[in-house]
This record gives structure tokens, C-alpha cells and sequence, in this order.
């Protein structure tokens, strides 16, 4: 049974058009600038209430805690809503990190970006002989940027713990070409990251024979 409650951003009964604030009136969510500005410049809003913005509860702590800095503290650091590591955790769960790969062509055009992708079998399938592809790995590289990896995919198990760690090396600019240096952890789920050699665009089988 799959109840889907989702999620209202209340914000049509509280004032906002009183002082001009605009909302998206389709969901009623609020447009903001990159500084969680509105149109109203000292009226600023955060978390799931932005219009187009991740709805994350880890996301909306950061946003604000970096807004309270810049307002009061100095600072210039602005929330990154791209590279933002997240996951669904379902039996099998997905977690991602930067653009997926249909954004990343709209935002940098296919004939700049080279796709890695695998599929894998994981160590603690082998004895139970679950399927051997069924686990899925992918990394989208900006070739313009040094291939800079802008989007990192993984489907398989602990895919939230996996892509946590990739998280803090996709914020420090990690390329394809430090993936390949980096030595694997042999036999881990993550190992595959390192070990990337296909490209989406050469059609090249990714099926596995073995862990």
C-alpha cells in the first residue's frame, strides 16, 4: 500500500499580499533570488517553501544558517542547491549528488559533457544469486571544466552512505581523472567510481558476469 500525503506551502492566508511578497501561484510557493531574497528585498524566505528548491530538511538548516551569516555575520557564502547529496530510501535505495544527466544537458549541452556509467554486483549478493545487474552506477563529467564531475548517480545498497562520502569530493571539485588515481576498497559497492572506463556514448555493453 503506498500512501503519497505530500506537501502545501501555506502561504496565502498570511499576509504576504499585503506587502507585495510574490508567490508562485500554482503551488503557492515563494520565488527567491540566489540569496533567499524575495521581490520584497527585506523579506527573505527558506526552506520547502521556495519555489524550484530541493525539499530537504538538511538543505533548508544550511540555507539558513548561511542567511543569518551573511545578514549579520559578513559573510558572502551562499547555499549550494545543486550539490546537494540526497537519497531515496527504498529497498533498493538511489542517492545522487549535482545535476541529473538531462539538466546537465540542458545547462552545459551534450557535446560538452562525457557520461560514465556501469552497472555492478554487489559482494553480498553472490551468495543469495540475486541478479547481477540490477545495481547501477554513473558520473556526468563537464569536459569544458577539466572533466569535473557535475553529477554523480548510484543505485545499489547503501547508496546513501556512498554518496554522502562523494558528496564532500564533488564540492571540492572532483574530476574523472582523480577518480581514476583513487584506489578502490575492494570489494565495496563505491569501489566502482574508481574503476569507470564506459561512456554512455561509445554504447559499449556494462553488463556484469561476476562481483
Amino acid at each position: 500500500v503506498l500512501i503519497a500525503i505530500g506537501r502545501d506551502a501555506c502561504t496565502r492566508n498570511i499576509g504576504l499580499q499585503t506587502i507585495g511578497v510574490k508567490i508562485n501561484e500554482k503551488n503557492g510557493k515563494v520565488p527567491v533570488n540566489d540569496e533567499e531574497q524575495t521581490n520584497v528585498p527585506y523579506v527573505y524566505a527558506i526552506g520547502d517553501i521556495l519555489d524550484g528548491k530541493l525539499e530537504l530538511t538538511p538543505v533548508a538548516i544550511q540555507a539558513g544558517r548561511l542567511l543569518a551569516q551573511r545578514l549579520y555575520g559578513g559573510s558572502s557564502r551562499k547555499c549550494d542547491y545543486i550539490n546537494v547529496p540526497t537519497t531515496v530510501f527504498t529497498p533498493l535505495e538511489y542517492g545522487s549528488c549535482g545535476y541529473p544527466e538531462e539538466k546537465a544537458v540542458s545547462e552545459y549541452g551534450k557535446e560538452n559533457l562525457e557520461v560514465y556509467h556501469t552497472l555492478f554486483w554487489p559482494l553480498e549478493w553472490t551468495v543469495p544469486g540475486r541478479d547481477n545487474n540490477t545495481c547501477y552506477a554513473k558520473i556526468i563529467c563537464n569536459k569544458q571544466d577539466n572533466n569535473r564531475v557535475i553529477g554523480l548517480h548510484v543505485l545499489g545498497p547503501n547508496a546513501g552512505e556512498v554518496t554522502q562520502g562523494f558528496a564532500a569530493a564533488i564540492k571540492c571539485g572532483l574530476t574523472k581523472e582523480l577518480l581514476d588515481e583513487t584506489i578502490g576498497i575492494h570489494p565495496t559497492c563505491a569501489e566502482v567510481f574508481t574503476t569507470m572506463d564506459i561512456t554512455k556514448a561509445s554504447g559499449q555493453d556494462i553488463t556484469q558476469k561476476g562481483c
